[in-house]
């Protein structure tokens, strides 16, 4: 029993140390030479014009989430639907929750103008 707990306790510990260790080894390895050449703005090899710092809207940021969450979630009412045939009708009730929990996630951000390119 205690066997299994070491095995654990073994992966915690090279789970922290494994990324912590390039981190700092980087951090004491690699040449620390700034100059005003080096820490100037880059844009594809074109020199910047004003401002470099542009605010974006936040729309566009929540009409990608919206979608990422819409099209991950799709993928898995896949699996779901090539097996409702022979599923119990447990299954196909949380299924259809599912299905509501998504049309009342989208009614909600339709509603709110989210999907809307003003």
């Amino acid at each position: 029993m205690q066997s299994e707990w070491l095995y654990i306790g073994l992966f915690l510990v090279i789970g922290i140390i494994v990324p912590i260790v390039p981190l700092v080894a980087s951090h004491f390895l690699a040449p620390h030479k700034p100059n005003p050449i080096k820490q100037s703005t880059y844009e594809c090899g074109i020199e910047t014009v004003g401002e470099s710092w542009v605010q974006f809207k936040a729309q566009y940021y929540i009409f990608a989430l919206v979608f990422l969450i819409f099209d991950v979630e799709t993928v898995f009412l896949f699996p779901w639907a090539l097996a409702l045939g022979k599923l119990p009708l447990f299954a196909v009730l949380e299924g259809i929750i599912f299905i509501l929990i998504l049309i009342a996630g989208l009614t909600f951000t339709w509603r709110k103008g989210l999907l809307e390119w003003a």
